[in-house]
């Protein structure tokens, strides 16, 4: 059987790490640890952590191994060979873990009163400060001669990372009337809220999380062009003013429905309108249009032949009678179908 004397590991290049085994049991007294800066090596017996070694140069004896020798009953000064487990954990800062939203987060804009579908993205670091705790949560995952990256972490913390930030994003939206127009402006506030939430999650299972940043929230432009049409609505409105901007809208319906009557738009547009409301638009619609008919349907009725000609004629266009106010020789203004002066009783000339 062959024993190492030398044990030690040196990371990888990309410092995308947390947790390495190393991958033989077989360890003897007099063999040399090293622990590189920014790692900490265990030493795991039955499951049950015995033994801890920070970063430094050391040769295994019974003095730094009280625990496994008490365990095993070593002998002092010996070369016994016994097992065990030795792990290595990154303790180093990791700054560039990002995450995002995989499906958007549905709510009502409250101030728009629009659905929309945010997705958010972002970025965090964090740190073990807490070796114990995260070993003792995490090893019931782990496989035999495995590095455990980031990577791992991020996807075993994933669902509970996404789920608070749906959650206390969407009540800080809904909470604080914050429109989605305006969101990017509260991303450092927002920022904050969610980190000091979802910190006392990670320090569950002995992270530190050192920063927690939203880099963007956006939602579809789709979503964009309903607001972007009420916001064109209201500036029309502040423009044109209250009576107008409902004359015009009042006009816009009486004309969708005319022009529609015939086809399945006028029969949505009746269905969706209660009849109240449709008899309020279609007598304020009527209103507006009554002068326009008067003046369409109004002219001058000859008394002669009942002929109807233009309001402005001043004779029948039919058997030309004069339509011009005569006066008597009493100086009373005569109406033109006047056959005697109502003052003096003379005939009309």
């Amino acid at each position: 059987m062959r024993f190492f004397d030398r044990i030690k590991f040196d990371g990888l290049r990309s410092r995308d790490w947390v947790i390495y085994k190393y991958p033989k049991e077989d360890i003897r007294l007099g063999s040399t640890l090293i622990v590189n800066e920014g790692q900490i090596a265990l030493f795991v017996k039955n499951g049950q952590v015995c033994d801890a070694f920070s970063s430094g140069s050391y040769v295994l004896s019974t003095n730094n191994l009280p625990i496994i020798g008490s365990l095993l009953n070593l002998v002092y000064n010996g070369k016994t060979p016994f097992t065990a487990e030795i792990y290595y954990i990154n303790l180093t800062n990791k700054l560039d873990l990002y995450w995002g939203t995989s499906h958007p987060i549905q709510l009502i804009d409250p101030k728009y009163f629009v659905k929309l579908r945010i997705r958010a993205f972002g970025q965090m670091a964090l740190r073990i400060d807490n070796y114990m705790l995260f070993f003792s949560e995490l090893i019931g995952s782990m496989t035999s001669d495995e590095i455990v990256q980031y990577e791992k972490v991020q996807e075993y913390f994933r669902g509970l990372l996404i789920t608070h930030i749906k959650t206390e994003l969407a009540n800080k939206i809904i909470r604080e009337k914050i429109s989605a127009l305006e969101i990017s402006t509260e991303l450092a506030n927002l920022s904050q809220s969610m980190k000091d939430i979802v910190q006392e999650k990670f320090r569950q299972y002995g992270f530190s999380l050192l920063s927690f940043h939203i880099k963007s929230i956006n939602f579809p432009d789709e979503d964009f062009e309903e607001i972007n049409k009420i916001l064109t609505s209201r500036a029309r409105f502040e423009i044109m003013g209250d009576d107008r901007y409902t004359t015009e809208r009042t006009f816009n319906v009486y004309e969708d429905v005319a022009n529609n009557q015939n086809n399945v738009t006028s029969t949505v547009l009746h269905n969706n309108l209660s009849a109240n409301t449709f008899n309020e638009i279609f007598t304020s619609v009527q209103q507006h249009l009554q002068p326009l008919k008067n003046m369409n349907t109004q002219g001058v009725v000859c008394p002669s032949c009942n002929f109807k000609n233009n309001n402005n004629a001043n004779f029948c266009a039919n058997c030309g009678k004069n339509f011009r106010n005569s006066t008597c020789s009493c100086g009373t203004t005569l109406d033109p179908s006047a056959r005697f002066c109502h003052n003096c009783g003379a005939k009309a000339n």
